[in-house]
C-alpha cells in the first residue's frame, strides 16, 4: 500500500472526484472498487461515477439557485464530474440533466487513463486503525455491511440510516403524445424539454386512492426504525400526508398548460429525457416502494401512460451516512483516526453534485497535508465552503439529516438599500443574487489564497 501516496476506497462520484484532484497534483492513487467483484442491487454496471437515481444535477443557473452556484464553483476548480456532466449534457430546461451511460464511461476512461492513478476491484471490508497514508472512505450511500462494522468500531458511535429512491423511467415511444404534451414549466428551455401528463380532479383523486391502498415491498428488519429523507419521499408517502401534498410537490401543475384543452390541469406528472436519443424518460419525483406489478398497474391510469413500457421501475434503497458534525475534523478526517477521510453521501450531503464537491475538498486537503502545507478551508460564503461547515461542525449532532446545498447554509445578508429614503432588507430573487456574486468573489479570493 505505501507504493502509493492516498487510498481511496469508493469509485463513485466522491472517490473518483478525489481521485482525479490528487493524481492532477502529483500524487499517486491507489482506487478500491468493489463493483466488478460484488454489485449492489441498484447499480446496472460496473462504471466509476454511476448515477443510480435521477439523471439531473438539478439548476444550473449560478444566478438565482445554490445548486447553480455550486455547478459553478466546481467548473472553476477543475471538477472531473461537472467537465463531464457538461460533455454529455441533455435538454432540460435551466437543469443539468445528463446522459447517464456515456457521462459514467467518460468518468471510467478519464480516471483509468490517468498514469497515477490505479483502479483495482476490490472490496475493502476492514479499515485500519494505523496508516503510513491517508485513507479517503467515499463509498457512499450503499457502504457495505462489513465497511460500516469497522467505521463504527473506528468512530465508536452508531451510524445513522434513511432510504434513499430510485424513480421509474419510461420508453419514449410508449407515451400517448395525443395526451401528454412538450413544455418546460414557465416555458423555460427549449420547450420540449419535459414531457408533461395532465389529470383532472377526478382522474388525481383516484390516483391518489391508489397510492394508498396499494401493495409494497416489506421492510427489511434492519429498515423499520430508519427514517426517509425528507428531500426524497416515495409517492406514496406524500400521498398519505394529505391529498393534495403531491400537487404542490411533484405533481404541481402551475407554470404548465395542456395544448389539448387550453385549460389549467388539476395535477401534472412529468417526465424528464434520460438518455441523449431520447428513447428513455424518467417520471420526475416519483420514486417508490410499490411492488412492482402495483406500479405498472397504477402507474398506467396516468394520462398518456396508459400503454407505457417501463425500461426501470421504482424503488427504495437505504442510504448510510455518518454523523459527521461529531465525528469530521474540518478538513473532513476522523477526530479520532485522523489518518482516516471520509467524503461524499457518506458525510451527510445529498445530491450528485454535493457529493462529488466533498470529494473533491477532501482530494484537495490530502494533497495540501502530503505537501506539508497548512490547510486552505474554503470560506462559508461559498457553495463548497458553506456545505463543508454544516457537516463539520455547523449541523446539530443531534438532529442531524442530510443536506442539499441551499442558500440557508451560507451566512446572513446583512446588506439593505434603500428605496424611497427607507431602508429595507435584500429578500427574495435579489436576495439569492447578492448571495451568488459574493459566492463568486469569496471563491476567486480563496484561491488566490491556494
Amino acid at each position: 500500500m505505501t507504493a502509493y501516496d492516498v487510498h481511496i476506497i469508493g469509485g463513485g462520484l466522491a472517490g473518483s472526484e478525489a481521485s482525479w484532484q490528487l493524481a492532477s497534483r502529483g500524487f499517486t492513487v491507489l482506487l478500491s472498487e468493489m463493483r466488478g467483484t460484488t454489485t449492489t442491487f441498484a447499480h446496472q454496471t460496473d462504471d466509476l461515477g454511476e448515477l443510480v437515481c435521477s439523471n439531473s444535477f438539478r439548476s444550473d443557473d449560478h444566478t438565482t439557485s445554490a445548486i447553480g452556484v455550486l455547478h459553478q464553483e466546481m467548473r472553476v476548480l477543475n471538477s472531473l464530474i461537472l467537465r463531464c456532466a457538461d460533455t454529455h449534457k441533455l435538454p432540460a430546461g435551466g437543469a443539468l440533466a445528463v446522459d447517464r451511460q456515456p457521462f459514467a464511461q467518460m468518468v471510467t476512461a478519464k480516471i483509468t487513463a490517468h498514469p497515477n492513478i490505479t483502479v483495482k476491484r476490490q472490496q475493502i471490508t476492514e479499515l485500519p486503525t494505523h496508516s503510513k497514508i491517508p485513507i479517503l472512505v467515499a463509498t457512499g450511500p450503499l457502504t457495505s455491511d462489513a465497511l460500516t462494522a469497522s467505521l463504527l468500531k473506528i468512530t465508536d458511535s452508531n451510524s445513522l440510516h434513511f432510504f434513499d429512491a430510485i424513480a421509474p423511467i419510461v420508453h419514449f415511444d410508449s407515451i400517448d403524445l395525443k395526451k401528454a404534451w412538450f413544455q418546460s414549466r414557465y416555458d423555460k428551455g427549449n420547450g420540449d424539454d419535459y414531457i408533461n401528463c395532465p389529470m383532472d380532479e377526478g382522474q388525481y383523486t383516484a390516483f391518489i386512492k391508489s397510492l394508498t391502498t396499494a401493495e409494497y415491498m416489506p421492510f427489511r428488519q434492519w429498515e423499520k426504525d430508519t427514517p426517509y429523507f425528507e428531500g426524497c419521499l416515495p409517492i406514496e408517502v406524500m400521498a398519505s400526508r394529505g391529498l393534495d401534498t403531491l400537487r404542490y410537490g411533484p405533481m404541481k401543475p402551475v407554470g404548465l398548460t395542456p395544448p389539448h384543452t387550453g385549460k389549467p390541469a388539476h395535477a401534472v406528472v412529468q417526465l424528464r429525457r434520460d438518455n441523449a436519443s431520447g428513447t428513455l424518460w424518467n417520471m420526475v419525483g416519483f420514486q417508490t416502494k410499490m411492488k412492482y406489478g402495483e406500479q405498472r398497474r397504477i402507474l398506467r391510469t396516468i394520462s398518456g401512460l396508459e400503454n407505457a413500457e417501463f425500461a426501470r421501475l421504482g424503488g427504495i434503497h437505504r442510504n448510510t451516512f455518518i454523523n459527521s458534525p461529531t465525528l469530521l475534523t474540518p478538513i473532513m478526517a476522523l477526530k479520532n483516526a485522523p489518518h482516516i477521510y471520509c467524503a461524499g453521501q457518506l458525510t451527510g450531503v445529498e445530491g450528485y453534485v454535493e457529493s462529488a464537491a466533498m470529494g473533491l475538498l477532501a482530494g484537495r486537503f490530502i494533497a495540501e497535508r502530503l505537501r506539508g502545507i497548512p490547510p486552505n478551508i474554503p470560506p462559508k460564503q461559498t457553495a463548497v465552503g458553506a456545505l463543508l461547515a454544516h457537516i463539520t461542525g455547523d449541523a446539530v449532532a443531534d438532529t442531524f439529516q442530510p443536506m442539499n446545498i441551499n442558500f440557508g447554509l451560507m451566512p446572513e445578508v446583512p446588506v439593505q438599500i434603500t428605496t424611497n429614503g427607507k431602508k429595507r432588507k435584500l429578500r427574495g430573487r435579489e436576495r439569492k443574487m447578492f448571495q451568488a456574486q459574493r459566492a463568486s468573489h469569496a471563491l476567486s479570493e480563496w484561491l488566490s489564497r491556494s
